[in-house]
């Protein structure tokens, strides 16, 4: 579940970096080896300063790290400035660097539409899409309408980045996001596909032997299992009355995927925590019980989130009318 970054936001008009001459042959021998893409050594210094060490832009560009070292050397060479600095945190930005990427972000972002108007993307669906989304729900619900997608548009190619990090669309490359969860304000556009509830749920077996609890504060008498480490305390949030309720408890048996959780509940080993779709199955099967119902928060929306402050794609176009109605109707169906 991911919330929108800061970083997402666009200006409304391009930046226009003023010293940047993207004309290979004007630069001075002395200062640039002529053979060096310099939108090349532009891209390379976006990942470093993304990444946050050469290392990882290395692998992240699957470039030797020398090769990286290189081109990020001789662009300070060409601009006379110092891009980045090594800190105790890793690789950072100089002013003159924060600088540069700002401008270079925008260049190779308006070389990216003028390809795209060149291949024809805005005359027929074709080209690569790059979809987001959190694991569990991409892998139950996102990747089998992507590929229901790909049977109807044979000329479009989807790349599914299932995480539950926040991905930012700017400097992952993200075409189109599915988060969960409220949003912050964003220049960026969200169309609400469903709802999901947060939900509290156990084996019939556990509970039979544990019993049922009723309110919230009786957690502590039983065994929960959660994502935390079993030495700190785990606070869930409720809803009483209106009011927002958090309960302290420690877990007995703390685990860091859901899929585990699950196993976990389904096994008899105490109560989880889950986002309804996830449990939706065992709960109908009746190998898990809801718990607690009347204090759960507010349910949380479901969004299909994308960029239409340019001109967009058809293949954009057309995933998000393909995939609105198909998740609406999937997410209906798996609602508790």
């Amino acid at each position: 579940m991911g919330d929108l970054s800061s970083s997402d936001k666009r200006q409304s008009q391009p930046f226009r970096y003023p010293s940047l001459d993207l004309r290979i042959g004007n630069i001075p021998s002395k200062k640039w080896n002529p053979t060096v893409d310099r939108l090349d050594a532009m891209s390379v210094l976006l990942a470093a300063a993304d990444c946050g060490s050469l290392s990882k832009a290395s692998h992240k560009l699957r470039q030797p790290l020398a090769t990286v070292s290189r081109k990020v050397s001789e662009l300070e060479n060409y601009l006379n400035a110092k891009l980045l600095v090594r800190s105790t945190k890793g690789l950072e930005l100089t002013p003159a660097g924060r600088s540069y990427v700002a401008g270079a972000k925008a260049i190779l972002e308006q070389l990216h539409e003028v390809e795209r108007t060149a291949s024809g993307e805005y005359t027929e669906p074709k080209g690569d899409l790059v979809v987001t989304a959190p694991i569990m729900f991409g892998r139950l619900h996102v990747l089998p309408v992507a590929s229901r997608f790909l049977e109807a548009f044979p000329d479009v190619a989807v790349r599914l980045l299932l995480t539950d990090r926040i991905t930012h669309f700017l400097d992952d490359q993200v075409d189109v996001a599915l988060r969960i969860g409220e949003l912050p304000d964003s220049s960026l556009t969200a169309t609400r596909v469903g709802t999901v509830r947060r939900v509290l749920c156990a084996s019939l077996d556990y509970l039979n032997a544990r019993g049922t609890p009723t309110v919230p504060a009786e957690l502590s008498q039983h065994s929960v299992i959660s994502f935390e480490s079993v030495s700190a305390p785990t606070t869930w949030r409720f809803k009483c009355e209106g009011e927002e309720l958090d309960v302290t408890f420690r877990a007995r048996l703390s685990v860091n995927t859901i899929d585990a959780a699950i196993d976990a509940g389904l096994a008899g080993s105490g109560i989880i925590r889950a986002v309804s779709y996830q449990v939706a199955e065992y709960v109908r099967a009746k190998r898990l019980a809801l718990v607690l119902e009347n204090f759960e928060p507010p349910p949380q929306p479901v969004h299909v989130v994308y960029d239409r402050q340019n001109r967009l794609p058809l293949k954009l176009r057309a995933f998000i009318d393909f995939v609105y109605p198909r998740l609406r109707e999937r997410l209906t169906q798996a609602s508790l």
